[in-house]
């Protein structure tokens, strides 16, 4: 009776790709000799390919890795006292990840190189959460002036123009609402949720908002820094 060959990676059905990477995982963190095509294969289907069921494979493949570092990271305390939900964290790292690496076709030849990426993600998720709450967008309100929905044209804080310029970079009012909320009033996630009824599904909900936001003016500092500038002439 002849022995069955296995497909190769790039002919095996996730299903199977999951029972093999899973294996070889294993034996990587308990520093036995592994085969890390199964799991490359994954990482190529999900970021070069866009397969969007690799991606949930490689979320799910993956996300415990992400979860143990953030709880070993030097800054995780620090972290956890702006955002407290570690998912936040571990969502914010596959987010960030999967346009690294997706835009630029990023095609890994180990698996040692691929969760060092992944790693180094985790930790800009971090620093730039950590930046972004220690350099705030403007000043939060005065005590007992309570948290409008929207800025009013009468306010005249100190930050009122670079709020002009964040709002008109911003596309739909979900998302004009988590930042202003967010980083003007300086509310939590589920502050917002009690704050605006029926808006948003869920707690979850509002961290892909406003991870959304941070996405956003990351990409268009420039243009910010740029236009309130011009203002200040």
């Amino acid at each position: 009776m002849g022995i069955e060959m296995e497909d190769p990676p790039d002919q095996m059905s996730l299903t199977a790709l999951e029972d093999r990477c899973q294996r070889e995982i294993l034996n990587f963190r308990n520093g036995k000799p592994y085969d890390d095509r199964y799991c490359l294969e994954i990482f190529d289907r999900a970021t070069v390919k866009g397969d969007e069921q690799a991606w949930a494979l490689l979320v799910r493949s993956f996300r415990r890795m992400v979860v143990g570092w953030l709880r070993s990271h030097p800054r995780r305390d620090q972290a956890l006292r702006y955002e407290p939900e570690e998912d936040y964290y571990v969502d914010y790292t596959f987010t960030r990840f999967w346009q690294s690496t997706h835009n630029q076709a990023l095609k890994f030849d180990t698996l040692a190189a691929a969760l060092k990426y992944l790693k180094l993600t985790m930790h800009a998720a971090i620093t730039d959460t950590l930046r972004l709450h220690a350099r705030p967008v403007v000043p939060l309100p005065e005590p007992g002036s309570g948290f409008p929905e929207e800025p009013t044209a009468e306010e005249e804080d100190s930050g009122r123009d670079l709020w002009e310029v964040i709002d008109s970079l911003l596309p739909s009012q979900r998302e004009k609402r988590v930042a202003y909320l967010m980083l003007h009033c300086g509310l939590k996630p589920r502050e917002v949720m009690e704050r605006c009824p029926g808006v948003f599904n869920d707690v979850k909900d509002i961290y892909r908002a406003y991870r959304n936001v941070l996405e956003r003016l990351k990409r268009n500092r420039d243009q910010i820094r740029w236009r309130l500038s011009d203002s200040e002439d």
